[in-house]
């Protein structure tokens, strides 16, 4: 296997470097200055003279080439500008770039609109190049934005994978988690080779993997702590644990319930390649992928990590108990379980302060009840938005809130029962 360096030391330490043929989705939420990867990438690429494609439909050309100051590498350097003639709506502000001779090579997409003349004018492109050229697709986001459909950016997406991993070269794409449904970014996940997750917390920055094709170390899939000092990026672990075989304990679990990975994914709106590949430890779930298949199988989710096992028998959940499992994370909120079973099942979510949180915390679709412990909180149900302070409840019979917010400077506690 023919590896190459991000630009990061550190990263590729952790990931084992970068392949040949590598498709790299990073997954970004605000705030994690995920352009310094991309600057490292490009940088790193210049410094082994190879050809780079930059693909743009969130920033203006101008842009691109001011991130670039410094290293830019005119002579391998190629930028697709689908920004101009799109979100740009050909501003005299976008269009005076062209204005003048450039030293680098600049393609502006007359119609990004149409994907076909996209697709056409991008081909040409890599066919005039020799192999091993670098690509940076700016924003997943940005396309689905222009294209207006899901579904037609994942079919651009399942079709340009395979070619450029044929192409024998590596390929950046960015993507806002929020913009995108689970369903989208689940089926990125199964296609391509790499994914990435970068995510605040507070006022920390974390990486961590959610699919490594090709790597046995699995300590990238643990959250790692990360800084930008410079334009450098350092990477640390965060905290160092034994490994979790959460396929294993998976497959045992679906197994003992009678379901075959065809029935559980029907089941949890996932496929069977995904279920196989998660089950044999080659990606890792979301956190709502994660908190369904536990409502399905019936299980605690704390077991599934390998937790405490609640006893049968007690009576007496300790809070020290509770918070001392481990806790499902997702646009910040923590899940911990208090019980889980047949009849009744428990959890206690934690909402910091300035969260929102763009659906629900779990996905089972039956009554469910809810009452506010601490703090104050908005629920958005049914296009309405309703405010809640400690003492108030809910009760859910079928439908989800699409939205939580926590607006207020404390943390707020839910209980949620069903």
């Amino acid at each position: 296997m023919v590896t190459i360096s991000s630009g990061i030391k550190s990263l590729d330490a952790l990931i084992e470097s970068l392949h040949i043929g590598d498709n790299v989705v990073w997954e970004v939420d605000a705030g994690t200055s995920y352009e310094v990867f991309i600057r490292n990438f490009v940088r790193q690429s210049f410094e082994n003279e190879q050809k780079v494609i930059y693909v743009s439909f969130n920033r203006s050309p101008q842009s691109v080439l001011n991130e670039l100051t410094g290293f830019l590498s005119p002579e391998h350097f190629t930028l697709i500008d689908c920004f101009t003639s799109g979100k740009g709506k050909n501003d005299n502000t976008f269009l005076r770039f062209y204005e003048n001779p450039k030293e680098i090579m600049a393609v502006r997409i007359d119609n990004p609109k149409s994907i076909e003349e996209f697709s056409q004018k991008l081909n040409a492109i890599e066919d005039s190049l020799p192999p091993g050229a670098r690509y940076v697709f700016d924003s997943l986001t940005g396309m689905q934005d222009l294209w207006a459909d899901e579904n037609d950016t994942y079919r651009f997406f399942t079709y340009m994978c395979p070619r450029l991993f044929d192409l024998d070269t590596v390929a950046y794409w960015i993507l806002e988690k929020d913009a995108h449904s689970q369903k989208f970014k689940a089926n990125l996940r199964h296609i391509t080779q790499v994914v990435l997750d970068l995510y605040k917390r507070r006022d920390s920055l974390y990486l961590k993997a959610l699919k490594l094709a090709g790597r046995q170390d699995r300590e990238a899939f643990k959250p790692h702590l990360y800084g930008i000092e410079n334009g450098a990026v350092a990477i640390t672990s965060a905290k160092r644990e034994p490994p979790i075989d959460l396929g294993s304990k998976l497959k045992e679990l679906r197994a003992r319930s009678g379901m075959s990975q065809k029935d559980l994914a029907e089941k949890v709106d996932l496929t069977p390649s995904f279920l196989s590949q998660l089950e044999n430890n080659q990606i890792s779930p979301s956190l709502s992928s994660f908190m369904q298949i536990c409502n399905v199988l019936g299980v605690n989710p704390g077991e599934l990590l390998g937790s405490r096992k609640l006893d049968a028998r007690s009576w007496v959940m300790r809070k020290e108990t509770v918070f001392s499992s481990p806790a499902a994370f997702e646009d910040g909120v923590r899940v911990y379980s208090i019980l889980s079973g047949e009849r009744l099942s428990a959890r206690i979510v934690v909402f910091p302060a300035g969260t929102t949180l763009k659906q629900h915390f779990h996905y089972l679709k039956s009554s469910e009840f809810i009452y506010v412990v601490s703090g104050n909180l908005s629920v958005t149900f049914e296009g309405a938005e309703h405010s809640l302070k400690p003492g108030d409840s809910i009760y859910l019979r079928e439908s989800f809130p699409s939205q939580w917010r926590n607006e207020g400077g404390d943390e707020t506690q839910v209980l949620a029962v069903w």
